[in-house]
């Protein structure tokens, strides 16, 4: 399998190709555009980092769920320059990658509750996110 970190590696490099007039666009007619969908990886990004953190030192995570409609609004990432989300996500997940190395693999087993969600595992919360990020970087160079 491929470590967190080759994946990561491998992100960045399929978003160096889209432009800046790519970015603007969205993905499918009424939907976000490729900037927004960056934003809203960066912000899975952000939120997970507290998770692997808190779940991999406490040994269980319990906090909120995530409202993707309003962080993305907030942040105003369609404004933004693609080569400014594309530094700022590249930068939270060299950071994030650091922090999945780390987790002891007896933590991999911590109990998380996201929201009212059912508990996962820690290492439920790690692939998870690995194959949301892959999903959404198939809408954004598509």
């Amino acid at each position: 399998m491929t470590s967190f970190r080759d994946q990561i590696a491998s992100v960045h490099h399929q978003l160096l190709s889209v432009s800046e007039q790519q970015s603007q666009q969205p993905f499918r007619t009424g939907g976000w555009s490729r900037k927004q969908i960056l934003g809203h990886l960066i912000d899975s990004a952000l939120n997970n980092h507290q998770r692997f953190v808190r779940a991999a030192l406490d040994g269980s995570y319990e906090g909120p769920s995530y409202q993707q409609e309003g962080w993305v609004s907030m942040h105003g990432y369609g404004s933004l320059q693609w080569d400014v989300l594309l530094r700022y996500w590249r930068s939270q997940n060299e950071l994030l990658c650091e922090v999945v190395e780390r987790i002891p693999e007896d933590r991999l087993d911590a109990q998380c509750r996201v929201g009212d969600q059912t508990p996962v595992t820690l290492r439920f919360l790690v692939q998870d996110y690995l194959d949301h990020l892959h999903h959404h970087i198939r809408q954004i160079v598509a």
